[in-house]
């Protein structure tokens, strides 16, 4: 027989072909579409606010790239018809099966020995349903091949054609890893579906026989489809289009991109969850973004980098705005600032000072020592100074940590002990500090050690909430209790609260208008590390704990940024901007305070005492005439100096006024008249300096500390 067959000849091999196929098959069942559809998964996965709203799309599958389920309305009408053309003319014909165009290849089939095409894309749709109907390296068998046929008839009696044609588009492969319309149309056009021109539709369509195929070969079959379309549309139009698309560096950009960070922490790994929500609020965490970025391309010119911002709700630890910025983009969704542990600086003195307040150790009114000190280390000898180079001599407690000095933190923290500083640290969630105290010395009071802005904002949500320490968290409570630890006195953490809203006490530093001077009422701390690496603002509010770092990830350190000029701005600007709260609303003072006059002489104030620690009151009648202890001053703390001998360490008592018959008692112990000043040797205890007459009233009183080597059991 000649390679020219008659009608007969053609209609016989096809009757022949299609026989053999029913010998071999079997007839499988089909999922409905409903069942595909809720079975189909994407490769990534979306990041929701606490609002529902879309923060972040994450690759999370590295398999396949597929998006989001594309209907078919979403699609280009250009799309369609052009696919329907190049891969199943007939579709809107037949009932599964193109029996003409099946016969066809059964004639090729006997013509080459090699059956193959006619595919409909019903019978690729049921392909791509069931493994065991596709071809993999080898060609279908004709077993494959008739099971496949029926699969796709079984298909079209249960499916319509618009949902065959929806999840073909679907399922069918484009380009490389690229499953789907959505994908292929995002990787290879940088757009949705529904937004396609007819030449990118034929670009796409002309993928699908061969996904793997050279440019040139699919714009030549890219070409062809044009023509047999009729579409009035250049020629150079379609190749350049084809050529553009394959040429692509194929990476899909997500389409939401707010918070890779939380993303990452959240939704790696969860390949079978196609969405994950969280605590962030989208409109804040955006603003975040834009003023962090905003406030980093201010701060180049000084060698700032990097950065991060934190923000928390006080009464649920919930995270509301979780950022992290680098000038490099290539890093910046990779490097996380929140996390990433660098000195503290002065951010922990909050913590140092609340412990000496529940020690009994200090009171806001205490006068601490702001002059040069040697303390010897067993490294030699620590001389800390403080930021600006300066002493201000003898100053209050509050004053002290208000404007940040480091003299009296050295000191404070001398008189707590480290041991005790560091378990309180820990306590208060900061888990990096593994060493003993010994390690870190009393520059631990000035933040020696390595931390980060996660646990920064925990440890002073602790404060704003009334010296309770517990997790903050980016995900929603669990049904049990949180898991809280009270590291300090509710008294405690109102004194050191409301001495960092204190404007006027930390004007000695700061001035009174700076960049710590948000419009509600605000507790707020900066700090900056050893050779300006690191620059920290911390603050709270009743309702909002927000906290920032500005530096470099490198180490390198930058120019002239102190603590109002670097993250402080930036604090400011997100602590402005959060929900209205009360500009003048404070928290009540607890039970356990009491508020009286303090200091000696023109610095008398009002001040807040854990009640015990408070000064007796002045009669009326020595107030009006003068007469008050002028020093000690109320609230001091001596140390003995162990290399000096103890007969030539001396405390002077002195008074103001008029002291006639009046005498000095101390701890009710009478030292004799008053009349002149009155030396004492000094020894290790907690002290009450009295001024009585001669009927036993009490004229004036404070209270001081000797710190040092116990030699009394004086108390």
């Amino acid at each position: 027989m000649d390679s020219k067959y008659s009608y007969r000849a053609c209609m016989y091999a096809g009757i022949v072909f299609l026989a053999t196929l029913w010998a071999a098959g079997v007839v499988l069942g089909q999922p409905a579409y409903q069942e595909v559809r809720a079975g189909y998964r994407s490769s990534e996965s979306l990041l929701l606010d606490r609002n529902g709203i879309v923060l972040h799309e994450l690759r999370t599958d590295l398999g396949v790239r597929r998006l989001a389920w594309t209907t078919l309305e979403d699609t280009s009408p250009a799309l369609r018809e052009s696919v329907v053309r190049a891969e199943d003319k007939r579709f809107f014909e037949h009932a599964g099966v193109d029996w003409r165009a099946l016969a066809a290849a059964g004639l090729r089939g006997v013509a080459s020995g090699s059956f193959r095409g006619a595919s409909t894309i019903s019978m690729q749709l049921v392909a791509q349903l069931d493994r065991e109907l596709q071809a993999g390296q080898q060609r279908r068998s004709l077993n494959q091949k008739w099971r496949q046929i029926q699969a796709a008839r079984r298909i079209e009696t249960t499916w319509d054609k618009k949902e065959i044609l929806e999840a073909y588009l679907n399922l069918v492969y484009f380009r490389r890893e690229y499953q789907g319309v959505g994908a292929a149309c995002r990787g290879l056009f940088g757009k949705a579906p529904h937004g396609l021109t007819a030449a990118e539709s034929l670009a796409l369509a002309a993928l699908i026989r061969s996904p793997n195929a050279s440019s040139d070969q699919v714009a030549d079959r890219a070409v062809r489809l044009q023509r047999a379309l009729g579409w009035p549309l250049r020629e150079e139009e379609v190749r350049q289009t084809v050529g553009q698309s394959l040429q692509r560096t194929n990476a899909i950009s997500p389409q939401a991109d707010l918070a890779p960070h939380v993303a990452r922490r959240l939704a790696a790994g969860r390949r079978h969850e196609p969405a994950v929500s969280c605590t962030l609020d989208a409109g804040l965490q955006r603003l975040a973004r834009e003023r962090l970025a905003h406030h980093l391309e201010i701060l180049k010119p000084r060698n700032v980098g990097e950065g991060a911002l934190l923000v928390v709700e006080n009464r649920s630890g919930e995270v509301l705005a979780y950022v992290s910025h680098t000038n490099d983009p290539a890093r910046s969704r990779y490097v996380d600032g929140v996390w990433a542990k660098r000195q503290a600086g002065s951010v922990l003195k909050p913590f140092l000072y609340a412990l000496a307040f529940d020690r009994r150790i200090l009171t806001p009114a205490s006068v601490l020592d702001d002059t040069p000190i040697d303390i010897s280390v067993p490294s030699g000898i620590y001389q800390p100074r403080n930021y600006h180079g300066g002493y201000q001599g003898a100053v209050t407690a509050r004053a002290a940590l208000a404007s940040s000095m480091n003299i009296p933190a050295v000191r404070t923290a001398e008189m707590t002990g480290v041991e005790e500083f560091l378990r309180a640290l820990r306590d208060l969630g900061f888990k990096g500090l593994a060493e003993d105290g010994d390690f870190y010395g009393p520059s631990l009071a000035l933040g020696t050690a390595d931390v980060n802005l996660w646990e920064l904002v925990a440890a002073y949500r602790a404060l704003a909430n009334g010296g309770v320490a517990g997790e903050i968290r980016f995900t929603a409570a669990g049904p049990g209790p949180a898991a809280v630890q009270r590291v300090f006195s509710e008294e405690a953490a109102f004194l050191v609260s409301d001495i960092l809203a204190d404007r006027e006490a930390r004007s000695m530093t700061f001035g009174l208008e700076n960049a710590l001077s948000a419009r509600v009422r605000a507790a707020v701390k900066t700090g900056t590390s050893k050779d300006m690496r690191d620059n920290w603002c911390v603050g709270y509010s009743r309702h909002y704990t927000v906290g920032a770092w500005v530096g470099n990830f490198s180490g390198e350190p930058m120019r002239e940024v102190s603590g109002v000029t670097g993250a402080a701005p930036l604090w400011l600007e997100v602590m402005n901007s959060l929900p209205a709260e009360d500009p003048g609303e404070a928290a009540s003072p607890p039970a356990g305070l009491v508020r009286c006059t303090a200091g000696t002489g023109r610095e008398l104030r009002q001040e807040w005492f854990i009640r015990g620690t408070e000064p007796e009151p002045l009669r009326a009648e020595s107030a009006a005439a003068g007469v008050r202890i002028t020093y000690p001053p109320a609230g001091a703390v001596f140390a003995l100096d162990p290399d000096l001998p103890r007969e030539r360490q001396r405390i002077f008592f002195s008074v103001q006024g008029p002291s006639d018959g009046l005498r000095w008692l101390l701890n009710g112990r009478d030292l004799g008249l008053a009349r002149a000043p009155t030396h004492w040797e000094p020894a290790a205890g907690r002290y009450v300096l009295a001024l009585r007459d001669a009927g036993g009233a009490t004229i004036d009183s404070v209270r001081f500390q000797v710190r040092g080597p116990r030699t009394s059991e004086e108390e």
